[in-house]
């Protein structure tokens, strides 16, 4: 079955859209979070269980604890308090932990173990990810319940000094703050020193009633010399020192008529033998909690540290406060640190928390009564009823003890039971939905790649065996194969993946499919041998005798692709992947000015007066020959090309910092933004907007020229309106407004453009044969599109979009006309200007720096649709343009052959996929990688809308391809410069390949013929 290479190209891209979405679906879980947008509050609380008449009170025990102070240690490490150098280490606290009133435990944190998702886990008691990122882009806020918005409300007043990620995290949540940054790791000695010279003047006071302390210098350390350097042990002595000091003020402030403290000594998470962390090994995942407090018994031994999970440390000191628990939380109380007050409050402490799990898992588990944690909750809290019962009666009897002995156990083993089933859904990824997705999306790479040669052929068709695979023995028993694989996966006691619940009719289309796609792989691998061919009847494909080779050009662009591909593994290049392309387009601009040279200095000689006829269209076309003045013009405008757009490439990138590292210097456009430079930035978008009205209303038709013009003169008053520009008559004390009016008017104008350029569009389709009809409907869109840009832009990004506009005219009129280059040349090329583009207008791979405001452009309330189209338009615009501007150059050049929009869409769907199939293969094996969810997992979101927006655009390319039938009836006019096609090219490189791989083939190709 043949397909034309566009069509191919669109359906691949659409199928990678939904192998990489069940990729992402494994690799971000939905957290398990309470539909309830309201936050906990005392009056919430269930009553006492009472069976047998009216329910008891709502109350809950008075609070264990009159003051908290929680020392955080960055990187503490279990074995560094617990270890056989404890004593060495920390030998106040080893002697705390052995001797004094204490509670020690090994403290379990989930992966990610990184400082931001476990500051997360200890006040909320969830397991968070990195969706709850993307699920809070407005603000770096935590806005889920927690406990320091619970301690904050309930009157409590809280100091914090340490990692200014709680800054961050809790903003006007902190009576006194100073936050240190925890970017600087060859600092471990003032990072810590700022934080321990408020303890002094604090520890006196008595206004604050939680403290917070969050040490970097340990972690700094590891991260520069590891566990086991020289300075582990001053540091940790440090640390020892300091939690001193604190133990004895409080200890000094004690008194008999106020409630006892609690101290808290703990990690975020523990230290690799390497010194980093981010990963799931013992060493990082197991810190030590020490709950230092007189209401606790005094120890006469060391004892064996028992094992909690670091979230459950939020329920208990919720209810040592005295205030309720976090909706979310998973984590259940520890039980020894009420084990000294009464029967009835212990019932009661862990009846709330169970209630709290129990609404959390109805709330998140469709058969949440299936649950042996649900029913043993029920059961422990009918029998607490009966208890509360004989309580309430005055029976002071054994049988009441040990009946509520029993009823103490039966809520432990419920809350144990709840916890761990909530727990299961959040700290894991979803591994065999991600290895679905990935290994569906590399069938779909490897059948694009193979398909290269037909795809960029003359005829521009794929042949793809669809029939004969669907009627062959090997695709049954794959469906087989694959269908016994996912009953077993799904069946396993541990499987809790996306994949297993979809519904079996689903899964049964995607595994028959998937089934397809590989023998269609294979069948087109052998096809591909020039044995394949043989056993298919046709004769091997032979060179002709004419060498294939590579121009500096087709060098430049294949290393280029393949090496920003590879940069994507490091950290870094991911960071400050705008420098990435900058570099490449830099070199771009040298490599065009080199092939303009040899084409109009070094080969000029030679070429005599055919060279003329290659720089002006022919004489046929005009009335009058050109000039020798005319053709000096042009040559020199074509020289002065790829200088003045390294030059003005160079210019832009002056208007907006990017990247991570260097994001906060200051840059053009802050400065334009600055009210002292207002009637600067005015002129430049009034300029901008003049100058973009002439470089794109070239060619479109009057109608839409006057609707450009107006649309474009309403994006200045809608800038105006909310107070970027200003016009001369205004006065400088204008109210703002929130320019809905102006937007709205453009908004009309935009629409009107698009209306017409696509009635134009079908009517050279469908009524009459009009190429030049079809040109005009295509440059109209773009101009629409355009116009919509320019008023989500924001005033200081006029420029950018200026010169993105000016570029495309000065190479599509000098360079990619005047010096042949192909479709898949002009492809690439549009390809990496897009990129370019992405960056300079402020953009990066983190999720901070898109404008969420452009999705409220005219709109007087939040409406999602129109909101995230505009968002997604405004932050790839870039791309998007230079992907229009792609269609429409190749549509509009009449010189080209009538399947250069098919090779055009074929190159763009593969230099997409390939980053893409790359990247989720690189974020699989980096999933345990220090910066998974601060660099590669922003990134991995950006690349999948890419991916499904350039799906988009190669459906408009499909719907632009000339049929078939007239391709081929057409006179395919290629490139006339000497040599062979960049399609060509890669058509020797692939026969070069076909006689290498021959021997390889052979068996499995005759075998694979036989069974079908």
């Amino acid at each position: 079955m043949k397909f034309r290479s566009s069509v191919f190209a669109s359906f691949i891209l659409l199928f990678e859209v939904i192998g990489v979405a069940l990729f992402l679906r494994g690799f971000f879980p939905v957290p398990v979070k309470s539909s309830f947008s309201s936050k906990s509050k005392l009056s919430d609380l269930p009553a006492e269980p009472l069976s047998g008449s009216t329910p008891n009170s709502t109350r809950i025990p008075h609070p264990l604890f009159k003051r908290v102070v929680i020392m955080l240690v960055d990187a503490l490490r279990e074995d560094f308090v617990f270890g056989p150098n404890g004593h060495k280490f920390m030998p106040y606290t080893r002697h705390v932990v052995e001797r004094s009133s204490s509670h020690s435990f090994v403290a379990k944190a989930r992966p990610p173990t990184v400082t931001m998702p476990r500051i997360k886990a200890l006040t909320t008691g969830t397991i968070p990810g990195f969706i709850d990122v993307v699920i809070n882009l407005n603000s770096p806020a935590l806005l889920e319940d927690n406990l320091i918005w619970q301690a904050k409300t309930a009157g409590k007043r809280i100091v914090f000094y340490g990692d200014d990620t709680w800054v961050r995290l809790f903003p006007k949540h902190f009576m006194e703050y100073d936050g240190t940054t925890s970017f600087f790791v060859s600092d471990y000695t003032e990072v810590d020193n700022n934080v321990t010279r408020h303890l002094d003047s604090t520890l006196k006071r008595d206004d604050w009633d939680i403290m917070i302390l969050h040490y970097l210098g340990l972690d700094h350390i590891g991260h520069i010399s590891g566990p086991h350097s020289s300075l582990i042990q001053p540091k940790l002595l440090e640390m020892d020192d300091i939690l001193k000091k604190i133990h004895s003020a409080l200890i000094s402030k004690e008194t008999e008529e106020s409630l006892p403290y609690l101290l808290v000594l703990s990690g975020d998470h523990g230290m690799s033998e390497t010194g980093s962390h981010g990963g799931s090994s013992e060493p990082e995942v197991n810190t030590p909690l020490v709950l230092i407090s007189p209401a606790f018994k005094r120890k006469a031994g060391m004892e064996k540290p028992g094992v909690v999970e670091q979230v459950d440390l939020t329920p208990t000191l919720a209810l040592g406060l005295g205030l309720p628990i976090s909706q979310n939380s998973v984590g259940h109380v520890i039980p020894g640190v009420f084990e000294e007050t009464s029967l009835r409050d212990q019932l009661r402490f862990l009846h709330l928390n169970g209630h709290q799990l129990s609404c959390l898992l109805k709330d998140s588990m469709p058969n949440y009564e299936k649950e042996v944690g649900f029913e043993q909750f029920r059961v422990a809290e009918k029998a607490h009823g009966n208890w509360m019962k004989l309580y309430m009666e005055g029976n002071t009897s054994e049988v009441l003890a040990n009946m509520g002995k029993k009823v103490l156990k039966q809520y432990l083993d419920a809350l144990d039971a709840m916890s761990s089933a909530l727990s299961k859904q959040l700290g894991k990824y979803d591994m065999y939905s991600m290895i679905a997705g990935m290994v569906f999306v590399f069938q779909l790479l490897l059948v694009l790649l193979l398909a290269m040669p037909e795809a960029l052929s003359g005829a521009a068709t794929v042949d793809l065996p669809v029939l004969s695979t669907l009627l062959s023995l090997p695709f049954y028993l794959l469906c087989l194969l694959f269908a016994s694989i996912h009953v077993l996966v799904c069946t396993s006691a541990e499987s809790t993946c996306y994949f297993c619940s979809l519904s079996w009719g689903l899964v049964f289309a995607a595994i028959a499919l998937s089934s397809a796609v590989f023998c269609i792989l294979i069948s087109m691998a052998t096809r591909r041998l020039p044995l394949g061919q043989k056993i298919h009847g046709k004769s091997p494909l032979r060179s002709s005798g004419s060498e294939w080779s590579l121009s500096e050009l087709d060098m430049l662009l294949l290393a280029g692709t393949v090496g920003h591909t590879l940069s994507l593994g490091a950290s870094s290049f991911v960071e400050e992947e705008h420098q990435t392309w900058y570099f490449l387009l830099s070199t771009l601009c040298l490599v065009v000015f080199q092939d303009v040279c040899r084409k109009y200095f070094r080969e000029q000689s030679g070429s005599g007066d055919d060279e003329e006829e290659h720089i002006l269209p022919c004489k046929d076309h005009h009335p009058y020959a050109p000039n020798k003045a005319d053709i000096n013009s042009e040559k020199w405008l074509a020289l002065a090309t790829p200088p003045f757009t390294l030059a003005c490439c160079r210019l832009l990138r002056s208007f907006n910092q990017t990247g991570i590292q260097w994001a906060h210097l200051p840059d053009f456009g802050h400065w334009l933004n600055s009210s002292e430079h207002g009637v600067v930035l005015s002129l430049l978008a009034a300029f901008c907007l003049i100058l973009i009205y002439l470089l794109v209303q070239r060619r479109c038709s009057w109608v839409s020229k006057v609707a450009l013009a107006l649309g474009l003169l309403g994006v200045y008053s809608y800038r105006a309106a909310v107070g970027n520009v200003s016009f001369p008559w205004q006065h400088s004390g204008r109210t703002m407004s929130k320019g809905t009016v102006e937007a709205r008017f453009v908004y009309v104008f935009v629409l009107g453009i698009l209306f017409t350029g696509t009635k134009d569009l079908l009517r050279s389709q469908i009524i009459t044969a009009d190429a030049k009809l079809k040109s005009r409907g295509l440059w109209e869109i773009y101009s629409g599109l355009v116009l919509l840009v320019s008023l989500l832009f924001r005033a200081h990004n006029l420029p950018v979009l200026c010169g993105c506009l000016l570029i495309q005219t000065l190479m599509a009129q000098f360079i990619w006309k005047k010096l042949h280059y192909d479709a898949a040349q002009t492809t690439i090329m549009h390809y990496w200007f897009g990129q370019a583009f992405f960056y300079l207008q402020g953009n990066s791979n983190n999720i901070a720096t898109i404008d969420i405001s452009v999705g409220f452009i005219g709109l007087e309330s939040y409406i999602e649709a129109p909101a995230v189209f505009l968002t997604a338009l405004n932050t790839y615009a870039g791309p998007l343009l230079w992907a229009c501007h792609l269609v429409c150059y190749l549509s509009s050049e009449r010189d080209r052959s009538p399947v250069a929009v098919g090779h055009g869409c074929y190159c763009l769907a593969l230099l997409r996929s390939v980053p893409a199939a790359a990247y989720i293969v690189l974020v699989t094996v980096l999933r345990y990688h220090l910066f998974i969810w601060s660099v590669f997992s922003p990134k991995l979101l950006y690349e999948s809308v890419h991916l499904l927006l350039t799906a988009g655009v190669c459906l408009f390319f499909n719907t632009m391809e000339q049929s078939h039938s007239s391709g081929t009836r057409t006179i395919v006019q290629i490139e006339r410069h000497s040599g062979a096609t960049t399609a060509a090219r890669l058509e020797n490189v692939v026969r070069v390949w076909n006689s290498q791989l021959e021997s390889y083939f052979t068996v499995f190709s005759y075998s694979f013929e036989s069974v079908t």
